[in-house]
Formats: C-alpha cells, structure tokens, sequence
C-alpha cells in the first residue's frame, strides 16, 4: 500500500519552523504516513530540526515541493534569474537529502502564472533551454540521490507544459533521475484522458499529488479514484500519494491557487476526510 501524506498547504502558509511545529504533531495524530514539504524560501524551515521532528513523530518525508513564484525561471529569462532558480532548486535537493526524501518536484522551468504563446520551434528551443538548464541541478541531485519530478500545470497556470506527453517531451534525454511528480487536479482540467496519461507516465513518475476535482479531498469529487490506483499500481510506481489542497484563510497563497471558498467545513475535515476515503480505496 502507498504511504498516505499530506502538504502543510492544507493550513498554512508561509509554512516554517512555527507551522511545522504545530502541524506535524497534528498530521501524525489524524494517522498520516508521510508529509510533503513546500519550501517556499529556503531557510523558512530547518531541515534537520524537519527531520527530527518527523522521526519523532513516526512520519516520513514524502518529498519537498519546489515553490515556483514570479522570478523563479529556468526558461526564456536573464541569465541571472536562471542561475538565481537553479540555486534555489540545489537549495531544495540539500533540504530533501537531510530529510531522507526521495523527491524534489513541482513546476520548476516556471514561475506559476506565467504564459505565452509559443510556435512549435519556439516550444522546441524553450524545452531545450530547460534540458540544459536542469541538467546540472539533476546531476546535483543524482549525486545525493534524490529525484526531480517535474509537474504539469494547467493551462491557467503555465503554458509551457500542461499534459504528461508534454511533460515527457520536455525530459527526453535527460538523466533517469528526472521524472515526472503527476498531479491529479491538473491532470483532470488537460488530460481526455487521465488514466491513460498515468500509464503513459509509468516508470518516469517520481511522485504523485491528489486532490479532488475541486481542489478538496479526494472521494467528494467526479474522480475515477479506483480506475487511477489501479492504473498506478500497474506502473510500478510505489511511492507516497500526497494529498494537496490549500486554505482559503491566508490571502497569497489563496490567489496564487484561486481558492476563493473553503473547500470543506474545517481543513482538518478535509484532510481527515481525504485520508479516510484514501485508506479505503487502497484496501
């Protein structure tokens, strides 16, 4: 069975040192296995004070989630913003070797928001500015063992990669380290198809982010959530499954995702509710 986590986001943000320390506790308590960890500006939180804080409570690291907001660029921007990202990114490999995490994922050629119109070249040389920008980030991280999983955001979000085959075609080549972290919300608004998208992701997939159709827990939503476990299953893929929502109550990060109601009574029903509904899918 897939380790069951849970990001922060669902209650805070910025989520630091102060946030962690309330939440984890909590998130242990509701029976999570895991906790994916957004690290929105390193030093936000200390990743060996995380680390001993999840071992205490019995959680493990499911990944750290790279944070992508204006002026963090791989792609089509100054050089100075490019190296600026690429540090940023060492910063979250360094985090998630303290912490024993497998992954370092998220929308990283981009700043969320962030599109343009793109011809076809154009795509092509913006995927190989991204290659070559990357690549010595993977080898970074390869050397720490730890995996890039790159996201697909929806069409409201970027306009660089918003399908696996997209996200696929932007990784071809590239060290087998880099993969791709797939997000069932995005996939719902770009994929006809979402569980063929997840097999043709198969062995590239290097972590995975679920939540409801509207962005709430999963199960209260239109979702196929059999169909998608057991097309996962048949990937290999045996990783945590991370639930990722965000509150109402902080105004940044509510734009940032266009959360303008809340999505459950509390946000520990929603993930109390997500994690019961999970658990008894995966049985």
């Amino acid at each position: 069975m897939h380790a069951i986590g849970v990001s922060p986001w669902v209650w805070a943000s910025p989520v630091d040192d102060e946030a962690l320390a309330e939440l984890i506790p909590r998130i242990a308590a509701f029976g999570f296995d895991a906790v994916e960890l957004p690290l929105e500006q390193p030093g936000h939180w200390d990743p060996v004070r995380t680390r001993d804080l999840l071992a205490s409570h019995h959680l493990a690291a499911a990944g750290v989630c790279a944070v992508t907001p204006p002026g963090r660029e791989l792609v089509a921007a100054p050089p100075t913003v490019v190296a600026s990202t690429a540090a940023y990114l060492r910063a979250c490999v360094d985090s998630a070797a303290v912490l024993g995490a497998p992954c370092v994922g998220g929308p990283v050629y981009a700043s969320v928001g962030r599109a343009w119109h793109m011809s076809p070249a154009a795509r092509t040389a913006c995927y190989q500015e991204f290659r070559e920008a990357l690549s010595p980030v993977a080898d970074y991280a390869g050397e720490r063992g730890v995996s890039i999983g790159v996201e697909a955001l929806n069409r409201y979000e970027t306009s660089v990669v918003n399908t696996v085959a997209q996200a696929l075609d932007l990784i071809d080549g590239m060290p087998a380290n880099v993969g791709l972290m797939i997000d069932t919300y995005h996939m719902n608004i770009e994929e006809s198809d979402p569980y063929a998208a997840v097999y043709l992701a198969g062995p590239r997939i290097k972590h995975v982010q679920v939540s409801g159709t509207n962005r709430g827990a999963p199960g209260g939503d239109h979702f196929d959530w059999p169909r998608f476990f057991g097309v996962l299953r048949a990937t290999g893929y045996d990783g945590a499954v991370c639930i990722e929502s965000f509150t109402a109550l902080n105004r940044t990060i509510a734009t940032a995702a266009s959360i303008w109601r809340p999505l459950a009574p509390s946000q520990d029903l929603l993930a109390l509710e997500g994690l019961r509904y999970l658990r008894a899918v995966l049985r």
